[in-house]
Order: structure tokens, then sequence, then C-alpha cells
């Protein structure tokens, strides 16, 4: 497969560009990082598939710091295997991505994390940009998109779906055999599209692990090679997790992750806090702890927007820990993260099977 020309509006940062198919002869960078030079900026790829009716989109890197869904396209056009249907790829924070050392942020400083910025306004360069692809994508059709990302904590592979609905459940299975129902507003791309066709997002491990990678891999090979994807027939099992509550830090508290409290934090949260993702937190769990004279450093909001921390923590003594039970998902030991996003959700067991 030959990188044709990019075409470039003058006002427009995105790149689009096509691709010419030689089976036999891929030319291209050998090494990620030298591809996502190639490339330049955030850049949508349109490659023929057999069908050329139909087509899908896989999306990846609105996160600079996730890099398996980018790994794993890369190496899918490096063997040069020919899709079922023709193919949306968009590769997004490319500028983030390539910071010194590569892939270590999510954003570049002073700019919003990308994947917040898919609903109005649409008033600075990232709005604009998320704007073109949205509209971009819309303009194809397709029959479904994948937004392949990364935790920065232990975490297994896992689906994120908007709805719990046979077609979200068929696409996450390609991937993963656990979802998280979050019909969150948070402005992401999934949220933006999936009035339109089936949109899913798969949280393939932790970035860095050569696990998530092959996860990003193999389940990329099926959604793009696959001629019937079966989204209307899904009847198998799934570990449904429902109902997200979304644990952040204040923007006053000071954050530090360690073993013992830190004399100069508000919070201290357990250095090994990630080993609890998708474990059952009994009441009365320790997860940190709060400094003395320190206001409270915590905000948890429900899915309709209602403000719950109290309910889901106290402190004892000057630790933290949970009040009820509940399992929390993409725990985060890198303090950036928790304050730029958060520190992570918690979920409750539903039902273990995709049947609804």
């Amino acid at each position: 497969m030959k990188l044709m020309s990019p075409e470039k509006d003058a006002a427009s940062s995105l790149r689009n560009r096509e691709w010419g198919v030689d089976l036999d002869a891929p030319d291209l960078p050998t090494s990620e990082i030298g591809f996502l030079r190639e490339l330049g900026g955030p850049t949508l790829l349109h490659l023929r598939g057999a069908d050329g009716t139909r087509t899908r989109v896989v999306t990846t890197l609105l996160h600079g710091n996730e890099p398996s869904g980018l790994r794993a396209i890369h190496r899918w056009l490096r063997e040069a295997r020919r899709p079922a249907t023709n193919v949306l790829f968009f590769i997004a924070r490319i500028d983030a991505a390539l910071r010194e050392p590569p892939f270590s942020v999510r954003h570049l400083p002073d700019r919003r994390d990308f994947n917040r910025c898919f609903r109005p306004p649409w008033c600075d360069e990232e709005g604009r940009l998320a704007r073109e692809v949205l509209d971009r994508i819309l303009a194809v059709g397709p029959e479904c998109l994948v937004d392949l990302h990364n935790n920065t904590g232990h975490n297994p592979a896992y689906g994120v779906a908007v709805r719990i609905d046979v077609t979200s459940l068929a696409l996450i299975s390609l991937y993963a055999d656990r979802v998280v129902h979050a019909p969150l507003a948070l402005g992401t791309l999934v949220e933006a599209t999936i009035d339109h066709f089936p949109s899913v997002t798969i949280e393939c491990g932790r970035s860095g692990d050569p696990a998530a990678d092959e996860t990003a891999y193999r389940g990329l090979a099926r959604t793009l090679e696959e001629d019937d994807l079966h989204l209307e027939a899904f009847d198998g099992p799934m570990s449904v997790l429902e109902d997200p509550i979304r644990v952040c830090v204040t923007d006053a508290a000071g954050l530090a992750f360690g073993e013992a409290p830190d004399a100069d934090a508000d919070l201290t949260i357990s250095a090994d806090i990630d080993r609890h993702n998708f474990e059952r937190l009994s009441p009365g769990t320790p997860i940190g702890w709060i400094r003395p004279g320190s206001a409270w450093p915590l905000d948890a909001r429900r899915p309709d927007g209602t403000e719950c921390s109290h309910e889901m923590f106290r402190t004892r003594e000057g630790i933290l820990e949970t009040r009820f039970e509940f399992i929390p998902i993409m725990m985060t030991t890198r303090p950036e993260i928790a304050k730029s996003d958060c520190l992570f959700y918690a979920v409750r067991e539903g039902s273990r099977t995709g049947r609804r």
C-alpha cells in the first residue's frame, strides 16, 4: 500500500489521504514513530476494500499517550491486508504523541482533551477540528465506528458503550468480554455518533503493555477483515458493568500517590491503587489519606450529574475509606491524569450476558 499525497484545506489542520493498493509492496515507515512523522498531523486515511459500498471507521490517538490503536493500524497496514469494506481511519493527536518522550502526554499543554470536544461550542482549534472530523465521518455513512484507547493503570481489555444493545455488544465482543455502560455526556466522539450508527470505545489495556497492543491488533483485524460482523445477531456472554460514577479530585486539592501520607498534599492515594481495578471493594476499604485541616478533596458525579462523594467515602483518623460496595475501573496512579481527567470510575455489576 502506498501513501498518496494529502489533500489539505488551507484553513484546516486535518490531512485527508487516499491509499493506493499494492499488496506486494507495503510502502510505509517501519516504525510507528516514523509513520506518525510522515503523516505530520491529524489525518483521515481512506482505504478501498473488497466491497466499496460499505465503510467502517476506526479512530485512535484521541489521546496522545494511548498508542495501542496506532500500533495496531500501523502493523495491519504494513502487512498489506485487504479489508472487507472501505475503511476510514482517523489518527488524531499526532502532535501530542510525538512530544518527547513519545506517547507520554495525553494532550499538549494549554490544549483541551480532544475527546471532550465533539459537541458545541466549536469555538477553538480543538473544537473546529472535532467538528470537521465528525462531519467527514458522518458523510461516508459508515456501518460502525470503533474508537481505540488505553488506560494508564492496570486494567483488562473492556468496551465502553453509551447504550447496551445488540450492535454495541457485537462490536465490543471482537475485542473483549466485558463492557461498561456509560450513558455520560462528556463530549466524546462515540457520544456524537451513536445516534447515527453503532459506535463503541475499546479500552485495550494499559498503555505500553504488549498484551494491550495485541488486543488492539487482533480486534482490528476482525473488525476490518470479516465480511459480516453480525451486528444484529450477538447473543453471547458479556459481563456488563453499569451506573458509572466519575470520581475526580477537586481543582484546589493537592494530590500525591504514595505508600504513606504526603505532608505537602491534601490527598494522598495509595501508590498501588490500580491493583483494585475491576475488583469488588467492600465498605471500609482504605484507598488513601486526607491531610488534617484540608478541605474535602473529592467530587463524585452520577450520570445525572448528582454529586455523591460523601455518600461514597468517609475519613477515619485521616484514612480515606469506602462507605459502600462498588467496582472501580480506570484507576490511575499518574497525578496529571487524575487531575486533568478523573481518578477513577465506580460501577456496579449488572447482567452476565449480552441478551436484552
